[in-house]
């Protein structure tokens, strides 16, 4: 069943009907920063928000630190697009040319259209967010106007922290003191809240993202390996592996617990070592991470 605003209203609806919300349900939940402190091995950094969708209730560790976005921006692109849809701004059937020359090692989608010589908006939208793919990515990113045109954007949708300085596949180096292509795990959560459960964008188009996130394909390994299978769940990756830098492990999801309100999560793992390839024990972190917030969730 796909994720819908009628499913996010039953969900909230129920837990407030449920248990009161405010000072007694937060006691009710423990701390979850001891556990997430834990996991963070060596150099390792581990930034989590989890957010009540409903009560605004947080909990986490590194909240406000900056981390790399890595692709997890692609989900406040994705949005911020439907919102310019939403206005009347930008037309979705737009077809948005690209070559050979564009595509990069990581274009799935696009590289299996790159005959027809461009893809719609929408496409590529779907694209980006089901399949992280980088060059339509980078498509979007520059028919806004470019990163700074896409940071304004996420201003405009309430985002004071987050901003987007370069492209794929650039904005993934990302050393320890950088700004540049960075979020906080509050800030990612408050943003994510505001696109899937708030007013940001209009029914139709925050149903559609919702069903996106549902069919991701990336990252079955990291938040939704540790959430229950019952619960309803989208997410969006993000991975950052380059010489001179350190492994990034992302992910941001949102999740139903049936019977109460929905929890985003916002995961940010620095692995503050360097491999060649995405490793599962980094993947095991978030899987862990989701756990937690699933105690997190029903405690």
């Amino acid at each position: 069943m796909p994720l819908t605003r009628r499913t996010v209203l039953s969900a909230s609806t129920a837990a407030l009907l449920a248990s009161p919300v405010g000072v007694e349900a937060a006691t009710r939940r423990f701390d979850a920063a001891a556990r997430l402190q834990a996991l963070e091995v060596g150099h390792a950094r581990l930034g989590v928000c989890f957010l009540d969708a409903a009560t605004g209730e947080a909990s986490g560790n590194r909240m406000g630190e900056h981390f790399a976005m890595c692709s997890t921006f692609k989900l406040a692109l994705i949005a911020a697009y439907l919102r310019e849809a939403d206005r009347g701004r930008i037309n979705l059937d737009e077809v948005l040319a690209y070559s050979e020359a564009d595509l990069l090692p990581w274009a799935p989608v696009t590289r299996k259209n790159v005959a027809t010589g461009g893809m719609s908006i929408a496409a590529l939208a779907q694209a980006a967010q089901e399949r992280s793919d980088g060059v339509a990515a980078n498509l979007l990113v520059k028919r806004l106007g470019g990163p700074a045109a896409v940071t304004a954007k996420f201003r405009e949708m309430g985002d004071t922290v987050t901003r987007l300085d370069r492209y794929e596949p650039d904005l993934g180096m990302v050393l320890s003191a950088d700004l540049r292509d960075t979020t906080s795990p509050l800030a990612m959560a408050q943003l994510v809240r505001r696109i899937t459960t708030g007013d940001l964008l209009k029914r139709d188009s925050r149903e559609r993202l919702l069903g996106w996130m549902e069919n991701t394909k990336t990252g079955p390994m990291r938040l939704r390996a540790g959430l229950p299978a019952e619960w309803r769940s989208g997410n969006k990756t993000g991975s950052g592996r380059a010489e001179g830098t350190t492994n990034k492990c992302n992910d941001v999801a949102i999740t139903f617990p049936p019977g109460r309100s929905p929890i985003i999560i916002a995961a940010y793992f620095d692995s503050g070592e360097y491999t060649g390839q995405i490793e599962a024990r980094h993947q095991a972190v978030l899987a862990e991470v989701a756990r937690i917030a699933t105690e997190w969730a029903i405690g």
